[in-house]
């Protein structure tokens, strides 16, 4: 007999006590399974993501019957690196080339100046009507794009702007998830500042481009990243806007290797990759812009 907390108990009850799992070992383990669940559908989504990226740099490296080949043929036997030389042959890339940094960088100006002062205007400026104003900014965002359309292309018609550049520009200008996702910023940033900065005699303008402006980089940024992107990337409106073919972006450009007599797959696939690098490269170096501004403007999924 031992004696424990003044009660004695047989020795043998004390050596042959049944041991209980602690709790957080439980949930540790049940935390390291749900993670490697995650990891392995994230490793198969992303996987699934590279696989058009990976063929598409595959077929441009190939000769034109491997490139049509059944069954697929992931390696060529030879690396036909002369195809993105001929690629640029077939149409006038350069100028494509200069088309796309042009429309996108005026584009990408304009958007970013009517989105930091619209932001600004709804995050901190007091006026009649500013909710009822902003709810109905975002229930347009509920419009598919599609159907806007025929009514983009009436009133570009009606001003005598159809083949030109400025019919690519004027209509993506503005944009109201740009809008909503900087303000979610600007809310973010103490009202004492803004108030402070109205004390000391500080115009409304001169706080926005002087504290405002650089407390919210990374939002700037990432809705910089995502307007690149988007405008690098547009096809169906410069195609329609456009008849000079001089006057394309490269995503337009890209239909040059399409014929009656069929589609240069290699050579399609070498101007794609060409069109592709530039916003991989930049994504690449700027990502963490894009993650930083989402998750301070308190957007999930």
């Amino acid at each position: 007999m031992e004696e424990i907390r003044g009660k004695k108990v047989p020795i043998l009850m004390k050596w042959f006590k049944p041991k209980t799992k602690d709790k957080t070992q439980l949930v540790t383990v049940g935390d390291k399974y749900t993670k490697a669940v995650a990891y392995v559908l994230l490793t198969i989504g992303a996987f699934t993501m590279l696989i058009p990226f990976l063929w598409m740099v595959s077929t441009s490296l190939k000769s034109p019957a491997e490139a049509v080949s059944m069954p697929p043929i992931w390696i060529p036997k030879s690396f036909k690196v002369e195809n993105f030389l001929k690629a640029f042959e077939v149409a006038p890339f350069g100028r494509y080339f200069l088309n796309s940094v042009l429309i996108t960088s005026l584009s990408t100006i304009g958007e970013l100046l009517t989105t930091i002062l619209a932001a600004f205007a709804f995050a901190k400026m007091q006026f009649y009507g500013k909710n009822l104003l902003f709810t109905i900014l975002i229930a347009t965002m509920m419009v598919p794009g599609e159907l806007l359309i025929i009514p983009n292309y009436l009133t570009i018609s009606r001003l005598g702007l159809i083949n030109t550049y400025a019919a690519m520009i004027v209509p993506y200008v503005a944009s109201v998830f740009s809008v909503f996702m900087l303000k979610q910023n600007f809310e973010s940033v103490p009202n004492e500042l803004y108030y402070a900065a109205k004390v000391d005699g500080s115009s409304d303008f001169k706080f926005l481009w002087t504290i405002m402006v650089p407390l919210s980089k990374s939002a700037i940024v990432a809705v910089s990243i995502l307007k690149i992107i988007g405008s690098w990337n547009a096809f169906m409106w410069p195609l329609i806007v456009t008849n000079d073919r001089m006057l394309r972006p490269l995503p337009v450009g890209l239909q040059a290797f399409t014929t009656e007599a069929g589609t240069q797959y290699e050579l399609l696939m070498a101007a794609s990759a060409i069109v592709v690098a530039p916003m991989v490269i930049i994504y690449l170096f700027l990502q963490r812009y894009i993650i930083m501004g989402v998750s301070k403007s308190g957007l999930k999924g």
